[in-house]
Protein backbone atom coordinates (compact mmCIF):
# COMPACT_ATOMS: atom_id res chain seq x y z
CA UNK A 1 0.00 0.00 0.00
CA UNK A 2 1.51 3.16 -0.74
CA UNK A 3 1.16 6.48 0.93
CA UNK A 4 1.26 10.24 0.44
CA UNK A 5 2.07 12.99 3.14
CA UNK A 6 -0.36 15.18 3.62
CA UNK A 7 0.02 19.15 3.27
CA UNK A 8 -1.47 22.27 4.60
CA UNK A 9 -2.57 25.05 2.64
CA UNK A 10 0.94 26.44 2.15
CA UNK A 11 2.52 23.42 1.09
CA UNK A 12 4.17 22.47 4.22
CA UNK A 13 3.96 18.62 5.68
CA UNK A 14 1.09 18.29 8.53
CA UNK A 15 3.46 15.13 9.57
CA UNK A 16 -0.05 12.97 8.52
CA UNK A 17 -0.67 10.51 5.48
CA UNK A 18 -3.52 9.32 3.74
CA UNK A 19 -3.47 6.06 1.43
CA UNK A 20 -3.18 6.64 -1.99
CA UNK A 21 -5.92 7.81 -4.01
CA UNK A 22 -7.80 7.84 -0.67
CA UNK A 23 -10.19 10.87 -1.96
CA UNK A 24 -11.16 11.60 1.58
CA UNK A 25 -9.76 14.57 2.49
CA UNK A 26 -10.64 17.54 4.64
CA UNK A 27 -11.17 21.49 2.94
CA UNK A 28 -7.58 22.48 4.63
CA UNK A 29 -5.54 19.44 3.74
CA UNK A 30 -3.59 18.84 0.41
CA UNK A 31 -1.57 16.06 -1.16
CA UNK A 32 1.45 16.50 -3.97
CA UNK A 33 2.04 15.36 -7.36
CA UNK A 34 4.82 16.18 -10.33
CA UNK A 35 4.70 16.21 -13.65
CA UNK A 36 7.63 16.23 -16.14
CA UNK A 37 8.35 17.70 -19.44
CA UNK A 38 10.68 16.24 -21.23
CA UNK A 39 12.04 18.62 -23.64
CA UNK A 40 14.44 17.19 -26.98
CA UNK A 41 17.22 20.00 -28.38
CA UNK A 42 15.46 19.79 -31.87
CA UNK A 43 12.51 21.45 -29.36
CA UNK A 44 10.27 18.11 -29.70
CA UNK A 45 8.34 17.16 -26.73
CA UNK A 46 7.83 13.57 -24.95
CA UNK A 47 4.11 13.06 -24.39
CA UNK A 48 2.49 10.01 -23.36
CA UNK A 49 -1.05 8.46 -23.94
CA UNK A 50 -3.48 7.64 -20.94
CA UNK A 51 -4.00 3.73 -20.72
CA UNK A 52 -7.11 4.43 -19.42
CA UNK A 53 -8.69 6.83 -21.31
CA UNK A 54 -6.95 6.58 -24.91
CA UNK A 55 -8.17 10.17 -26.04
CA UNK A 56 -6.04 11.63 -23.58
CA UNK A 57 -2.25 13.31 -24.06
CA UNK A 58 -0.11 14.32 -20.67
CA UNK A 59 3.20 13.92 -19.91
CA UNK A 60 4.47 11.82 -17.45
CA UNK A 61 3.66 12.37 -13.80
CA UNK A 62 2.31 10.74 -10.43
CA UNK A 63 1.85 11.42 -6.61
CA UNK A 64 4.90 11.68 -4.42
CA UNK A 65 5.27 9.26 -1.77
CA UNK A 66 5.80 9.92 1.75
CA UNK A 67 8.91 10.90 3.01
CA UNK A 68 9.21 11.32 -1.09
CA UNK A 69 10.85 14.72 -2.33
CA UNK A 70 8.97 16.09 -5.69
CA UNK A 71 12.44 16.06 -7.68
CA UNK A 72 12.80 12.38 -6.79
CA UNK A 73 9.23 11.48 -7.29
CA UNK A 74 9.69 13.31 -10.87
CA UNK A 75 11.98 11.12 -12.06
CA UNK A 76 10.76 7.87 -11.13
CA UNK A 77 7.57 8.77 -12.63
CA UNK A 78 9.44 9.58 -15.40
CA UNK A 79 11.56 6.31 -15.54
CA UNK A 80 8.25 3.95 -14.75
CA UNK A 81 6.21 5.43 -17.27
CA UNK A 82 8.91 6.31 -20.08
CA UNK A 83 12.10 4.17 -19.23
CA UNK A 84 14.24 7.36 -19.58
CA UNK A 85 16.06 8.49 -16.82
CA UNK A 86 16.81 12.27 -16.29
CA UNK A 87 18.37 12.43 -13.36
CA UNK A 88 21.52 14.16 -15.22
CA UNK A 89 19.38 15.71 -17.73
CA UNK A 90 19.38 19.55 -17.91
CA UNK A 91 16.39 21.57 -16.51
CA UNK A 92 14.40 20.78 -13.04
CA UNK A 93 12.03 22.59 -11.05
CA UNK A 94 9.72 25.31 -12.73
CA UNK A 95 6.93 26.33 -10.84
CA UNK A 96 4.05 25.12 -8.77
CA UNK A 97 0.50 25.20 -8.85
CA UNK A 98 -2.81 24.30 -6.22
CA UNK A 99 -5.94 23.09 -7.03
CA UNK A 100 -9.00 22.92 -4.64
CA UNK A 101 -11.94 20.20 -5.35
CA UNK A 102 -13.63 20.44 -2.17
CA UNK A 103 -16.67 18.43 -4.37
CA UNK A 104 -13.94 15.71 -4.81
CA UNK A 105 -12.21 15.86 -1.45
CA UNK A 106 -9.18 15.81 -3.82
CA UNK A 107 -6.88 19.23 -2.76
CA UNK A 108 -3.24 18.97 -4.20
CA UNK A 109 -0.07 20.93 -5.58
CA UNK A 110 1.33 20.24 -8.45
CA UNK A 111 5.50 20.82 -8.97
CA UNK A 112 6.49 21.22 -12.33
CA UNK A 113 9.79 20.15 -13.88
CA UNK A 114 11.32 20.25 -16.96
CA UNK A 115 13.91 18.66 -18.47
CA UNK A 116 16.32 19.14 -21.34
CA UNK A 117 17.93 15.87 -22.67
CA UNK A 118 18.63 14.03 -25.91
CA UNK A 119 17.04 10.63 -26.78
CA UNK A 120 15.13 9.24 -29.37
CA UNK A 121 12.27 6.95 -29.80
CA UNK A 122 14.03 3.71 -29.45
CA UNK A 123 15.34 4.80 -25.68
CA UNK A 124 11.22 5.17 -24.42
CA UNK A 125 9.94 2.14 -23.25
CA UNK A 126 6.53 2.51 -21.80
CA UNK A 127 4.83 1.30 -18.72
CA UNK A 128 2.53 -0.96 -20.47
CA UNK A 129 -0.17 -0.71 -17.11
CA UNK A 130 -0.32 3.26 -17.17
CA UNK A 131 0.49 4.27 -20.52
CA UNK A 132 -0.77 3.11 -23.99
CA UNK A 133 1.66 4.93 -26.59
CA UNK A 134 3.99 8.11 -26.73
CA UNK A 135 4.76 10.79 -29.55
CA UNK A 136 7.51 12.79 -29.64
CA UNK A 137 5.40 15.84 -30.27
CA UNK A 138 6.07 19.43 -31.92
CA UNK A 139 4.60 22.18 -29.39
CA UNK A 140 2.24 22.91 -32.74
CA UNK A 141 0.78 19.52 -31.85
CA UNK A 142 0.67 19.75 -28.03
CA UNK A 143 -1.33 23.37 -28.72
CA UNK A 144 -3.74 21.35 -30.79
CA UNK A 145 -4.14 18.59 -28.23
CA UNK A 146 -5.08 21.42 -25.86
CA UNK A 147 -7.43 23.17 -28.39
CA UNK A 148 -9.64 19.74 -28.76
CA UNK A 149 -9.48 19.34 -25.02
CA UNK A 150 -7.42 16.10 -25.17
CA UNK A 151 -4.21 17.07 -23.42
CA UNK A 152 -4.24 16.89 -19.51
CA UNK A 153 -3.21 19.74 -17.47
CA UNK A 154 -2.11 21.89 -20.33
CA UNK A 155 -3.82 24.85 -19.23
CA UNK A 156 -2.24 25.03 -15.63
CA UNK A 157 1.11 24.52 -17.32
CA UNK A 158 1.16 25.62 -20.72
CA UNK A 159 4.26 28.33 -19.46
CA UNK A 160 6.98 25.52 -19.58
CA UNK A 161 5.84 24.95 -23.11
CA UNK A 162 8.75 27.26 -24.84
Amino acid sequence: MEYWDIYDEKKQKTGRTMKRNDWNMKPDEYHLTVLGVLKRPDGRYLITQRKLDKDWWEVPGGGVNAGEDSRDAVIREIREETGIDVSQAAGGYAFSYKRVNPEEKNNYFVDIYKFILDFVDNDVKVQPEEVEGFKIATLEEIRAFAQEGIFLHYDSMKEVFD
